[in-house]
């Protein structure tokens, strides 16, 4: 006798397979989280060598930032050295290529950090693949040249698209350094349309200013941090033509699934601002940042 095959058997397989696949997502989807990094009892900081963000010596803003917070969570800090090009693979185990505003995924990456704190600017295509903090820095893109350059720095306008038009308007057949898939990338502000010649920057960014000094390129793109620590490093060597992006912000990035441990940061951040701490660390290394963006840090 051939047995009629029921119509529920199938799906309810599938609805009870799907619940388990549901569940195991769910488990992976919050691995990493503020409960399992207190499990672990170790809190990993993902950054790049980057001005005074990261110096490289074990300290920093960001990396007394993040040292703070491990020991405000009870748990040990463990810094990650990172690159630009790695850092968010590193975070999301993903190998990421950024598109413009949008982003490719390559295949898996090694998980190696819980939280990015570097200097860490918030652009369109990273948003798409990270969650970030509340902003924790005030960042631009400003044009910086040798001090003997012909090219002369505007004078605000009080209208930031009029001033960005203005530096554009400097930069035809001058050669701009930029670094690709960063923050600095110039195919991110038209100054290919603006008559530039760009040349990809292939050492860290840490060496930008020396390059332009050294005549290796006429300009370079910086952000406003890195900028003002430049103007410290080598007073009377460059000069600041203008902006050529509007006002952007820093802040510190997290998994997408982590959002626990990024509540609690946003927290601790917060406490930090209101005690003082926060610009306490802030004017340790960025003392000049309160003269351009006082408001900020208010």
């Amino acid at each position: 006798m051939r047995l009629k095959k029921s119509n529920h058997v199938f799906p309810a397989f599938w609805a009870g397979a799907l619940t388990l696949f549901l569940a195991l997502s769910m488990a992976s989807a919050f691995a990493g989280d503020l409960s399992e990094i207190k499990e672990r009892g170790v809190l990993r900081h993902l950054g790049v060598v980057y001005s005074n963000f990261v110096t490289g010596s074990g300290d920093g803003l960001d990396v007394e930032m993040v040292r703070l917070f491990a020991e405000h969570l009870g748990v040990k800090y463990e810094f990650v050295e990172t690159t630009w090009v790695d850092a968010v693979s590193d975070l999301i185990g993903k190998k990421v290529v950024p598109r413009g505003d949008n982003i490719e995924i390559s295949g898996d990456a090694p998980t190696r950090g819980d939280i990015i704190g570097t200097g860490f600017t918030i652009l369109p295509w990273r948003e798409k693949i990270v969650e970030f903090s509340v902003e924790s820095f005030p960042t631009q893109i400003w044009l910086v040249t040798r001090v003997d350059s012909p090219l002369v720095p505007i004078q605000p306008s009080g209208d930031m698209e009029k001033d960005i038009s203005a530096v554009k308007r400097q930069l035809v057949n001058q050669s701009v350094l930029g670094v690709e898939r960063t923050c600095l990338d110039p195919n991110l502000y038209g100054l290919k349309e603006a008559g530039a010649s760009t040349i990809q920057f292939t050492m860290t960014l840490n060496a930008l200013v020396p390059a332009v000094i050294n005549g290796d390129a006429q300009t370079t793109i910086l952000e406003v941090p890195d900028a003002l620590d430049a103007l410290q490093k080598w007073p009377g060597k460059i000069k600041v033509i203008g902006p050529l992006s509007p006002m952007q912000s820093m802040a510190y990035a997290f998994r997408k699934n982590s959002p626990e441990l990024r509540d609690s940061f946003n927290a601790f951040l917060q406490q930090c601002k209101k005690d003082g701490r926060y610009s306490s660390l802030v004017k340790k290394y960025y003392p000049l940042v309160f003269n351009y963006y006082p408001d900020f840090f208010q």
